[in-house]
């Protein structure tokens, strides 16, 4: 494997930037300076000069579906994990709800093994919970799996967990996170049935932040929550969309100390619904995109620390599964590729420090999920690292959209930063739009 010394690059780590060198060999960051001349290497040391750029850690992802097995047409794991390396992501969290659906350990196993062979990123996998999985769930590797997944709203098949004493024995599960999608099915059918009543089967998609409202969130959420300081539960609530929910998020102390931790989605940051307009189902998720007030106000839960961790909720479907009326239409889109040149412009906009992009895009995932050696530049991590060049333009455009689908409903935008390189383990999988596939990448360790 081949050793790397990048040089004269802003680094920015830990809350801080500064003018810096790394030198990387084998997998690992061997050396992290910030003197004025670079350290010495030995010789065939491949050099890149980072002048002008930002070297940040490989981003986690704690939240994707790569629809593998079972829904292979829409995007697999090699395919997402090579738009998700292209967006400097090195590191994912895959979801359950795939066919078959990881509900059993051996399950669990069978999809490590096939991103041991597919996967050009680092990854791990939920374990989900359905009604009657209780023993495979207590059963749960702590040291392999990133978490158990929780569907406490509407699901695919038979995942929507709402037996009480199966949810209160779920919670009751030491020395793992839970994960959960908080959404209300019964107030998600009432306004569903108050909507088809006024427009039979031809719903206006605007209406989706309406059908699966505020309200459903908030109840599905605050009753997790509950259950959570009742049982003491390391729980994550995953893709908050409302204002209101923040109510149940606490900052008084770091991610770190959190018993209860949180998720925020890119699109929730990036659309609002007034954009239903001209991107239609394109922007359909569940939970739904809703109003400027809360994509305004979810950022300044990024900034209260109340919400710890950006991830995407990559969920790719096919152009023409998309091209539906409201009912029909699938929710959720692709964003891997997206997601850290997005938040860039968060950052060129002055919404968001760029310190605070790296610590709920690297740093918190890591910490929650108690990921080893990963998420920080430090000596004796592995080398999952990005290189970004804040200035220099690009359109997204179906020419260059790596997704499996072809799509991506970040389409016509222009980005101001480009990420020109991405190593995973050391490994240079990235370089400038070429990528080498020669490695695969690890599963995930937790320190539990």
């Amino acid at each position: 494997m081949s050793s790397y010394l990048i040089k004269n690059i802003n680094i920015v780590n830990e809350g801080k930037k500064f003018l810096g060198h790394i030198w990387v060999k084998k997998e690992r960051i061997v050396r992290i300076s910030d003197d004025p001349t670079p350290p010495d290497v030995p010789a065939g040391t491949i050099i890149i000069d980072g002048k002008n750029r930002l070297l940040i850690p490989g981003l986690i992802d704690d939240h994707v579906h790569f629809r593998d097995p079972g829904f292979t047409y829409k995007g697999d794991i090699y395919s997402e994990s090579r738009a998700a390396v292209a967006g400097g992501i090195t590191s994912f969290m895959g979801m359950p709800n795939t066919s078959p659906q990881t509900t059993t350990n051996q399950l669990l196993e069978k999809k490590f093994r096939s991103a041991s062979r597919k996967s050009l990123a680092n990854y791990s996998f939920y374990l989900g919970a359905t009604n009657n999985n209780l023993e495979e769930l207590k059963a749960i590797n702590r040291q392999r799996a990133c978490g158990i997944k929780v569907f406490m709203g509407a699901s695919t098949g038979n995942m929507l967990v709402d037996d009480s004493k199966t949810l209160a024995s779920i919670f009751s599960i030491p020395n793992i996170r839970i994960a959960v999608h908080c959404e209300d099915e019964e107030t998600i059918k009432q306004n569903l049935a108050e909507y088809k009543k006024k427009f039979g089967e031809n719903i206006p998609i605007e209406f989706h932040p309406k059908i699966r409202s505020e309200e459903a969130c908030y109840k599905s959420s605050s009753f997790a929550v509950a259950l959570a300081k009742k049982h003491n539960t390391n729980l994550h609530l995953i893709h908050v969309s409302t204002a209101k929910e923040l109510e149940l998020l606490e900052n008084s102390v770091s991610h770190i100390k959190k018993q209860i931790t949180s998720e925020v989605c890119i699109h929730h940051l990036w659309f609002d619904d007034s954009d239903y307009a001209a991107k239609g189902s394109l922007i359909k998720w569940n939970p739904a995109i809703k109003s400027a007030k809360d994509k305004d106000a979810l950022i300044k839960g990024i900034l209260d620390n109340k919400l710890d961790v950006i991830a995407t909720d990559h969920a790719p479907h096919t152009l023409e599964e998309k091209d539906n009326n409201y009912l029909e239409a699938p929710s959720g889109g692709p964003m891997v590729q997206h997601s850290l040149t997005a938040m860039m412009e968060l950052y060129h906009k002055k919404l968001i420090p760029l310190e605070t992009i790296v610590q709920k895009m690297c740093h918190a995932p890591a910490d929650i999920f108690q990921v080893m050696d990963r998420g920080y530049i430090r000596e004796g991590y592995f080398a999952d690292l990005v290189i970004i060049d804040p200035n220099d333009p690009w359109t997204v455009n179906k020419k260059n959209i790596l997704y499996k689908c072809g799509w991506s409903p970040m389409e016509g935008a222009t980005f101001k930063s480009r990420i020109t390189h991405t190593f995973i383990n050391g490994h240079l999988a990235f370089d400038n739009g070429i990528f080498n596939e020669t490695k695969r990448g690890k599963a995930l360790e937790f320190n539990r």
